[in-house]
Order: structure tokens, then sequence, then C-alpha cells
């Protein structure tokens, strides 16, 4: 029954904040919905995934620094702020994220490191007056950055099983750079 109460919440959050931002909104970018289950939770993530060409121009744009600016929060995609929802309570870098709806930002800074900001209030738009509520934020965690050897056009997130077999990896490429935390999944 839990389950069914879960799926029922993730597909009710899901089903009311995309359609009805994309109406009030023109998205950009095509979205993608990513779904793993981790541990016995599924965590997913709803984004939108801009490319480094100029959607108008065609021409290459360079992503951190000018696109995405230095010490300011990002939506984590495009369009609307980036959806996380797990069904169980997750832990990363040692707080707990309870099971529910979330929105992610990022706040990339000039000296290469940045954070994922994970935000209690849902169905902002990503720019814009009151699109994020620093006072909502339930936790800001440092990213591990690493360069890429091939550049990714379109911006990429996933949700992956840790390679040391211990939980879940949030991954984010686009351009030369990745991002990634760790978390797991409390039982």
């Amino acid at each position: 029954m839990n389950k069914l109460i879960s799926l029922l919440t993730i597909g009710a959050v899901f089903g009311g904040i995309s359609p009805a931002m994309a109406q009030q909104h023109n998205r950009v970018s095509p979205h993608e919905t990513v779904s793993k289950a981790i541990d016995g939770s599924r965590v997913i993530i709803v984004y939108g995934r801009p490319y480094t060409k100029d959607p108008q121009s065609g021409q290459d744009r360079k992503i951190w620094g000018e696109l995405v600016p230095y010490g300011e929060v990002w939506r984590t995609g495009a369009d609307e702020a980036t959806l996380l929802i797990t069904q169980k309570p997750m832990v990363i870098a040692g707080t707990t994220v309870p099971a529910g709806a979330y929105t992610l930002w990022t706040l990339p800074n000039q000296d290469g490191t940045a954070k994922l900001i994970i935000n209690k209030q849902i169905g902002q738009w990503g720019l814009g007056p009151g699109s994020y509520d620093e006072k909502q934020d339930l936790v800001r965690v440092d990213l591990k950055k690493e360069a890429l050897d091939t550049p990714v056009d379109q911006f990429t997130m996933e949700v992956a099983k840790d390679p040391s077999g211990a939980g879940g990896v949030l991954r984010m490429t686009w351009e030369k750079t990745a991002f990634s935390v760790p978390f797991t999944v409390q039982k």
C-alpha cells in the first residue's frame, strides 16, 4: 500500500507541475525524465536539456562563467527548475533528504568549485523574481568536478548506482565538465 501511495504522490507532483509550467512559459529546450531504482528507492529527475549552441543563432556558447554565470544560483537545466523526487529518504553529504519532491539548483564558482542546492520549494520557473528562495534550501553540498575529454553538447543529468556499490550518484555533464555527488538511501 505504501508503494502505491508513493507512486500516486509522485505521479500527482510530476503530472501537475510540468504541464502547468509549460503552459505559463514558453519552453525553449527539450525536457527529459531520468529515473533509477537505487537500494529499493526510485529516484527521479525531471529537467530541461539546453544545448551548447544558441537555439536562435546556432552559435556555440561558453557555458560555465557566461551562459551559467559564476557566483549566481542556476536552475540546473532549462526552463522550470529541475525537479528531484525520491521515494525514500536519501542522505547526501551527511544531510537527510526526506522522501518527497524538491528542486535542484547549482551554484558554480569562478574557482571551478560548485554546490548543489536542494530546495524544498517546487514549481518555480527558473528565472526572474520569485524563482528561487534561499530560505527554502534544505541543504547545499559540494559537487565533485571532473574534466571531460569529449565535450557534451546537450546538458545531461543521470542517476546511477555508485561504482563503490553503496548508494547512488547524481551526475550532470555539459560542455567539458562533469559535476557529481554521491548519496545513500536510508533503510
